[in-house]
């Protein structure tokens, strides 16, 4: 018992002894600081993200462009050989072709200049397009040629082939939208080569952003050896913008890609896509995304 009381002495000792030298508290690592609190609302969900972002950034996307206009660069010198080789299909032929000067029909956008980046702004932003917008972008004269674009062009061009700019721009985007053509290399024979929306064709009523005018112009004019775009409709008239119309026209057609019409990729817009809600945009966007998603096969 002595022996436990000695030792239970010493260790009080000890203790109180440490207890005096540890003279300042441990410090306490400070609480972390509060988050501040946030009225901004999170980004709703944008149907054209991915799109968008496989356009931008995807090699994918840059390979394909250049297959396309590689593939019509070989085809054409046996084009320009043939005589009787046209790109226009017969409704929209209003003469003969034969003796004609050569030229080819581009689409602007997503075929020839790369719209993306206002594309970007509108999923930034939650909004969709409107004229105002889309006028302002325009005018920046910003937009990019799409890979191999600019090759083929030139080298048409070199061949005595006039390059001719079909598009649903409105005329009065012409010196913007030339001005931003000739500042990434395509060539632009003078202003006339711009047909834009709201051309006028005399004998022929235009259908609301319908080509089919313009490119009975464009024959007039010209041997048309290809058409270049990324909407069904910047080939031939759409005459049912259904799935079934839109199905028959590709089926009608299907020999001509890859030798007359050259079809670039395009996800992030066109009119495959009001096809799926009947082409009604006055609906409301949740209305418009309930169509897309019923039209979607999940049995394939």
């Amino acid at each position: 018992m002595a022996a436990r009381a000695l030792t239970l002495s010493v260790l009080a000792g000890v203790l109180a002894l440490g207890a005096c030298k540890r003279t300042e508290p441990t410090p306490v690592p400070p609480a972390a600081a509060p988050v501040a609190a946030t009225n901004a609302p999170a980004a709703s969900a944008n149907d054209n993200l991915n799109a968008v972002l496989w356009v931008q950034t995807a090699a994918e996307y840059q390979a394909a462009s250049q297959t396309v206009y590689r593939a019509a660069a070989d085809k054409l010198d046996a084009a320009l050989r043939e005589k009787n080789w046209d790109a226009l299909v017969p409704a929209e032929r209003a003469n003969a072709a034969t003796g004609l000067k050569p030229a080819v029909i581009m689409d602007v956008d997503e075929t020839v200049l790369d719209n993306s980046p206002y594309q970007a702004r509108l999923v930034r932003d939650g909004k969709e397009y409107d004229e105002l917008t889309w006028d302002q972008w325009v005018a920046e004269k910003k937009a990019k040629p799409l890979p191999g674009v600019v090759d083929f062009a030139k080298a048409a061009s070199a061949k005595g082939v006039t390059v001719l700019y079909l598009s649903n721009r409105a005329e009065h985007l012409q010196a913007a939208t030339l001005a931003n053509l000739r500042s990434v290399g395509m060539p632009v024979a003078d202003d006339s080569v711009f047909l834009g929306l709201g051309t006028f064709v005399e004998g022929c009523e235009q259908n609301g952003s319908e080509k089919n005018c313009r490119r009975q112009l464009a024959g007039r004019k010209y041997r048309v050896l290809m058409q270049f775009g990324d909407q069904l409709g910047d080939f031939a008239q759409i005459t049912a913008n259904t799935g079934d119309g839109r199905a028959k026209l590709l089926d009608e057609y299907r020999d001509w890609f890859g030798e007359r019409w050259w079809m670039l990729p395009n996800p992030t817009y066109g009119s495959w896509e009001p096809a799926t809600f009947n082409n009604d945009w006055n609906q409301p966007r949740e209305a418009r995304r309930a169509a897309k998603r019923e039209a979607l096969d999940i049995a394939r």
